[in-house]
């Protein structure tokens, strides 16, 4: 699936991912492959993207995320990378 993390500044990520978890407003949430369409807020916390056998980490502060037709995108607020 393909995800697009995005700041009112920059793009900060764009590519394909094989799962993401990220800080959704009542806990966090893996989103996999062919999930439901689905727009969650976010609360400040880390987003974890999997794929080609490695793992990267953002801290994101706020923002809502959006999946739909296997596309997953983070509006974050703001973002720093571990």
């Amino acid at each position: 699936m393909k995800l697009e993390i995005l700041t009112p500044d920059k793009k900060i990520f764009e590519g394909e991912v094989t799962s993401v978890t990220v800080p959704g407003a009542q806990g966090s949430f893996e989103i996999l492959n062919n999930h439901a369409p689905i727009i969650s807020t976010l609360d400040d916390g880390k987003v974890v993207i999997r794929g080609n056998g490695s793992e990267q980490h953002f801290y994101t502060k706020g923002g809502v995320v959006e999946v739909i037709d296997n596309k997953v995108i983070v509006l974050a607020e703001g973002i720093k990378e571990s």
